[in-house]
């Protein structure tokens, strides 16, 4: 059964109970250009979680003790699950001021739709981004029972889309660019010495011993019938340190037990450079991207024309990095590297139209700045950012940056040869 991650403190937080929910849609509003919203759907990361290992990378990687967690492996934690209300809030005050949302009460039967992954951490992230989206109003998001696998977000495992693997191994091959893998050690080896002693301390390994990530020269794990590719070796490694560093300071620990007292917020946010590289090799090249994001596409596409007026998917990182990829965007929120998915972060997409009926797709990145996701509490609500993108391949004259429906639909399908 799911764990109750909403704490007091975030139940506080939120606001009164809404009224009853009213049938009639909220009154039609523009913003300064003329535009009225008529659909938006978010596409997000779950929130703070431990690492989905304990311990946390293998033994020797790093001396001293992991620190340890208040919920199970990859589990959203409470202070997650206060960060993620505190996105709630900050998008109710959003789809209020654009009319998506009444004022005062309950939204109606149907206008607000989730889509949860299966994880515990997707589903819990869906139900604290609900309550304080709408209070006390039961909300509830559509999931497949924890932990059995959705099809939806792992079609390639579930062999739901065509999927060729020697296409993906040259995507991925092509991303790493002029001199391979090696050229990406030799770059970053600086910063991965810099991780090697916040792992390691400052003394130096024995001969008998490997501590640290910068050892093993990188190299890709060809795709699979079932698998997309991997990486082995320093970037792997280093990804998987960055991130679980980043983790311990999101979630608010004692700085003596992130990165055992070694870090900085300065190094959590260099280091997080290694989370955004491996999603920059295996997640945003089109055909990956395209064959993974399949199973979310036409729920993208549904939510942009549908009945429901808002709608948000609950899931991973790869998942917002795989459509950042399909739409060649990039953003860069305080305390994360360009393009690295934020716990809570989200792409969002707006329909709009016109004075004249004309329809347009408008694209932003949304998160809160990792000191907010750190601090927690209204905090959480008042430090996010929102980002404009600008998908590569849409041109539409008198609004720059956006889409026509048509130019966002071909930039969401699969390519001819997968």
């Amino acid at each position: 059964m799911m764990n109750k991650v909403l704490t007091g403190v975030a139940l506080a937080a939120l606001a009164a109970p809404l009224a009853a929910a009213s049938a009639e849609k909220p009154p039609e509003r523009t913003d300064g250009s003329g535009l009225t919203v008529d659909h938006v759907v978010l596409v997000m990361r779950h929130g703070v979680r431990p690492p989905t290992k304990d311990p946390a990378m293998p033994a020797g990687t790093a001396r001293g003790d992991w620190p340890r967690w208040p919920v199970n492996p990859g589990w959203l934690t409470p202070h997650g699950a206060e960060a993620i209300a505190g996105l709630g809030i900050s998008d109710a005050r959003a789809f209020r001021s654009a009319g998506l949302l009444p004022e005062g009460e309950c939204p109606a039967t149907g206008t607000v739709h989730v889509v949860a992954d299966s994880d515990q951490r997707t589903i819990a992230t869906a139900a604290a981004w609900l309550e304080a989206l709408a209070p006390h109003c039961g909300l509830t998001a559509e999931h497949r029972p924890q932990d059995e696998q959705d099809p939806l977000f792992s079609p390639i495992e579930a062999g739901k889309v065509a999927w060729n693997p020697a296409n993906a191994d040259a995507a991925v091959a092509r991303a790493a660019g002029p001199g391979g893998l090696a050229a990406h050690d030799a770059r970053e080896r600086a910063l991965a010495m810099r991780l090697d002693r916040v792992l390691c301390g400052a003394q130096a390994a024995s001969a008998q011993e490997t501590c640290g990530i910068s050892a093993a020269a990188s190299a890709f794990k060809p795709a699979t019938p079932g698998g997309r590719p991997k990486l082995s070796g320093m970037l792997d490694k280093a990804s998987t340190a960055a991130q679980v560093l980043l983790l311990e300071f999101a979630e608010g620990k004692p700085m003596d037990q992130v990165g055992w007292g070694r870090t900085s917020a300065a190094d959590i946010a260099a280091f997080s450079r290694f989370h955004a590289l491996e999603f920059e090799l295996l997640a945003r090249p089109r055909p990956v991207a395209a064959a993974n994001f399949s199973g979310l596409a036409p729920i993208v596409e549904q939510g942009l024309s549908g009945p429901a007026r808002i709608t948000m998917i609950s899931g991973h990182d790869t998942n917002v990095a795989n459509l950042g990829g399909l739409l060649s965007v990039h953003w860069q929120i305080p305390g994360f590297a360009t393009d690295d998915p934020a716990p809570g972060g989200a792409i969002v997409i707006e329909s709009l139209h016109d004075r004249a009926g004309r329809n347009f797709i408008r694209l932003s990145y949304r998160a809160q700045t990792l000191a907010g996701i750190r601090a927690g509490g209204m905090h959480a609500a008042n430090e996010v950012r929102r980002v404009s993108l600008t998908a590569e391949g849409c041109s539409v004259p008198g609004h720059p940056g956006f889409c026509t429906p048509e130019q966002f639909k071909r930039l969401l399908a699969m390519p001819d040869h997968p």
